[in-house]
């Protein structure tokens, strides 16, 4: 082998590895409720009933939901009811069984170069950091060699459309904006015309999420969606759902609203570093099956960052 090959392999390697430790920091909070949960359940116990209620309530209160918690206990329960349990042995159990409640969802996300541009419609409500989210998108397609176009079509909130022209220059990809309270159907059409001019590969487009005023949202959104395929007919290619983890069980009234109007494709969970609430993945997980794409574990590019079911169950439940 190569030198050249196996500095390399040795740099992804070390990338990953640093992307895991990123992760892990990420959702040291989360991580934190519930090692330290199982470490007072389990210290020199047996796995029986009340034990097992109890690891069932410390699930619920990590925001895994009702469901995901009664059936890793349940798993759990089958192979060691009335041993004697470690709390590490507890964890690695935990952790097998939460990714393989998020194995079938994990899916990477990828931009099929067939479909130029492939417009991708980004969703949520407000602040769960959808803006953001574009612009670490936008710059890692740019660095894959990809020419991209940003759309600012949260035209409602001035911020929205400044914080999407800074990442523009930032990344190096013009923006597309209109007046304050424009028409974001337009200003998406508008958008995606450019695009198909200048031959960029990918469109992406930012909306509004006022879910105060559900009935006036979902209705400007399905306005969008339909106006996108007068000039693209199989577009939006991908709609992807911004969630900021923060806000816990919130997160799956936000699957359901924005499930039933914009027809998602996929989910982004972001703030995952600020929340010991990392749990409401799992929740989300087991209750829609909807495909994960992405995880944002802090501020930087690097840290949006591609689902990996694994590393995620190993982090969450605190396991070596």
């Amino acid at each position: 082998m190569s030198d050249s090959k196996t500095q390399t392999e040795t740099g992804s390697e070390e990338k990953k590895k640093g992307l895991f430790r990123r992760m892990k920091e990420g959702l040291s909070r989360s991580a934190k409720n519930i090692s330290e949960g199982v470490t007072g359940i389990f210290t020199k116990r047996k796995l029986d009933d009340e034990t097992l209620e109890e690891l069932e309530d410390l699930l619920i209160s990590a925001d895994l939901g009702l469901d995901a918690a009664a059936k890793i206990a349940g798993e759990i329960r089958k192979d060691r009811f009335n041993k004697e349990v470690s709390p590490e042995e507890i964890r690695e159990a935990l952790a097998a069984e939460i990714a393989a409640i998020l194995k079938p969802v994990e899916k990477p996300f990828e931009i099929d170069t067939a479909k130029k541009p492939y417009v991708l419609l980004m969703v949520g409500v407000n602040g769960a950091g959808k803006t953001t989210t574009i612009g670490k998108i936008g710059a890692k397609l740019i660095a894959e060699g990809k020419s991209v176009i940003l759309a600012a079509g949260d035209t409602f909130r001035a911020a929205a459309v400044e914080q999407l022209k800074v990442w523009g220059e930032r990344i190096g990809a013009p923006v597309v904006t209109t007046k304050l309270g424009g028409d974001a159907a337009g200003l998406a059409y508008e958008a995606i015309a450019r695009a198909k001019e200048e031959g960029a590969d990918v469109v992406l487009i930012d909306t509004a999420g006022r879910l105060q005023n559900k009935a006036d949202l979902m209705a400007e959104l399905e306005k969008l969606i339909r106006v996108v395929k007068k000039i693209e007919p199989e577009a939006p290619h991908a709609t992807l759902l911004v969630l900021d983890a923060t806000t816990g069980q919130n997160a799956v009234n936000q699957v359901e609203i924005f499930g039933n109007t914009a027809d998602v494709t996929g989910l982004v969970m972001t703030k995952l570093d600020g929340t010991a609430r990392g749990g409401i993945l799992v929740a989300i997980a087991e209750k829609f099956g909807m495909p994960v794409h992405m995880i944002g574990v802090g501020e930087s590019v690097e840290d949006l960052q591609s689902f990996s079911a694994d590393a995620y169950a190993k982090a969450i439940a605190g396991a070596n």
